[in-house]
């Protein structure tokens, strides 16, 4: 039976581990490409053969045995770590030469364990990766396996612009009537196809570009009722599929996780907004980082509106500044001092799936996603040496931090969606990054537990109910307030923002100077004053991102003297 891509993908994994560190060409490459081979489902002996002999090359060239053979298919070069990959190119274009029309290969591979370049002789074209990234580039050798790689994209990383090109799509939808709920709710399932797209979500990477390429006119019309099956589709599990549902739309997986589960209007695309969504599947969404997500979200609101509700793009750096000593820089401390130690190992392990995590003020996301990244490297890390010498069947099972640790509240719709679906991009990129250390592909689809994002007005959420204390309480060690609050200064709040730090600061004369950033301050200091009281076993601490007027001036006064009585 075929071998799946997932399951292509995880041989891959193991595989690039096996392999990491070799350097000798003559002790060891005959065994790598059989194993290469192995990934695929290839038994080499029954295709292509070691060391065939060429003849007809100039003499005293040197040369004259090609490493690997697959007559009319492939032929692959091997040289040891650090040699020069062009050079070894041109020797197997010039094998390719001298060899009978009908063995000539349509691909040549060169290799010196590190690095993998592979050509398609007819197109000149070369494309190179290191070892590591095998299990990303599997569909590039479908044609080992009798399938063509389709769409063929070069990678094309997605940075701001991408986030702008999404922008600019959502404003065309909305400048045609397509707005409000359904509107945002579109553009975060397209992001998570995009996303899926090229990086295993599905068992074939391309999925979503082939069924808009393939199965949707160029004049847009059918666009919209295409997407609109295929996120039914998703929302179904497979055993409840009809039976004479379309092949490119059966091959989608179920996903689950409520992302495809609300039924929203249909969206009338033009041909201009069918291209530019293909044009989003051309760039590599693999690629993508959590800071992608806030400027996605800054692309598509008025000027106006972030000046209103104090929004404003927070940089990796900065983000980290507040993480660290926070509890980053203890977590790392704590993780060195485990090592060599089963049991020290042990009990960091078990602590990180112990934190709770708060952003009252999340936006789209990035403060959450750069902590579950450092939180899932530090794992993974630990679990390296943990299971170092282990057979490891379930990897899995030993990833136990999860997107169900991170709470936010964000006051506006769109972002809280982006923030709740970044999540679960964010876990399955740790779980790629996981894959090619542990060496075994995980997909965690259906999707399951969820970050808990609330939409609604921070000011005015019970915080503690939201981060449903009473219940999880008892196995927890740790949790942390973290965020950048809306940056409003006294003079230009409007009247319900006054009025919601005025009532906050009760009974203070003094409150009218405030800066609407003070009322995060004053909320963190009572939920962190309510756990010492019922929950005296939880650690907590808050960084807040705020500007320096509350720490000068006339707002000292009446700020401080709240947070020290709290």
């Amino acid at each position: 039976m075929m071998l799946t891509w997932n399951e292509i993908r995880t041989r891959a994994a193991q595989f690039a581990e096996r392999w990491q560190g070799a350097t000798k060409e003559n002790a060891e490459s005959q065994t790598f490409w059989n194993e290469f081979l192995a990934v695929y489902g290839i038994d080499r002996r029954r295709v292509a053969a070691f060391e065939r002999k060429v003849k007809g090359l100039e003499k005293g060239s040197g040369r004259g045995r090609i490493d690997l053979l697959w007559p009319g298919l492939f032929m692959a070069e091997h040289k040891s770590k650090g040699r020069d990959l062009d050079d070894a190119t041109r020797q197997a274009i010039d094998y390719v030469q001298v060899l009978e029309q009908h063995e000539r290969p349509q691909w040549v591979a060169v290799s010196d364990f590190g690095q993998i370049r592979l050509q398609e002789v007819a197109a000149g074209e070369a494309f190179q990766f290191p070892l590591e990234d095998l299990p990303r580039h599997v569909e590039r050798f479908a044609f080992l396996i009798g399938k063509q790689l389709r769409h063929q994209r070069e990678a094309d990383p997605v940075n701001v612009k991408a986030a702008q090109q999404m922008g600019n799509l959502h404003n065309l939808l909305e400048d045609s009537g397509y707005t409000g709920h359904a509107l945002e709710v579109l553009l975060v399932r397209l992001l998570f196809l995009l996303f899926g797209d090229d990086t295993g979500l599905w068992d074939e990477r391309g999925l979503f570009y082939d069924l808009l390429a393939d199965h949707t006119r160029s004049d847009g019309e059918d666009t919209g009722a295409l997407l609109a099956r295929l996120f039914q589709t998703l929302d179904t599990p497979r055993g409840a599929r009809q039976a004479n549902l379309p092949a490119h739309l059966g091959a989608f997986p179920y996903v689950n996780g409520e992302l495809f589960r609300e039924r929203i209007d249909l969206a009338d695309f033009s041909p201009k907004m069918r291209q530019m969504l293909l044009d989003a599947c051309t760039l590599d969404w693999g690629a993508v980082s959590p800071a992608i997500f806030g400027s996605m979200f800054q692309a598509v609101m008025e000027e106006t509106e972030r000046r209103n509700l104090g929004a404003h793009y927070t940089s990796e750096a900065n983000i980290l500044k507040a993480l660290g000593p926070l509890f980053l820089d203890e977590l790392h401390a704590q993780r060195e001092a485990a090592r060599g130690s089963k049991v020290k190992l042990t009990q960091f392990l078990d602590l990180l799936p112990r934190l709770r995590f708060l952003d009252p003020a999340c936006g789209s996301g990035n403060f959450l996603l750069l902590t579950f990244r450092e939180l899932r490297r530090l794992e993974l890390d630990a679990l390296l040496e943990y299971l170092k010498g282990q057979n490891i069947l379930d990897v899995k099972s030993h990833l136990r931090v999860n997107v169900g640790q991170f709470y936010g509240i964000e006051f506006d719709e769109f972002p809280a969606q982006i923030a709740r679906v970044a999540m679960w991009l964010a876990e399955h990129q740790a779980n790629i990054e996981a894959s090619q250390k542990l060496g075994e592909h995980v997909v965690n689809l259906p999707l399951g537990q969820a970050a808990h994002i609330r939409h609604g007005d921070a000011l005015e959420t019970d915080w503690a109910e939201h981060l449903n204390l009473e219940a999880d309480a008892p196995g927890l060690a740790r949790l942390y307030v973290v965020g950048n609050p809306p940056f409003v200064g006294s003079y230009l709040m409007e009247e319900n923002q006054k009025d919601q730090v005025l009532r906050l600061f009760a009974g203070n004369k003094e409150a009218g100077v405030l800066d609407y950033v003070a009322a995060w301050h004053l909320k963190s200091a009572q939920l962190m004053n309510w756990l010492s009281r019922e929950y005296p076993q939880i650690q907590t601490a808050t960084a807040l991102v705020s500007t320096n007027s509350i720490n000068q001036g006339e707002q000292v006064p009446p700020l401080w003297t709240e947070l020290l009585e709290n």
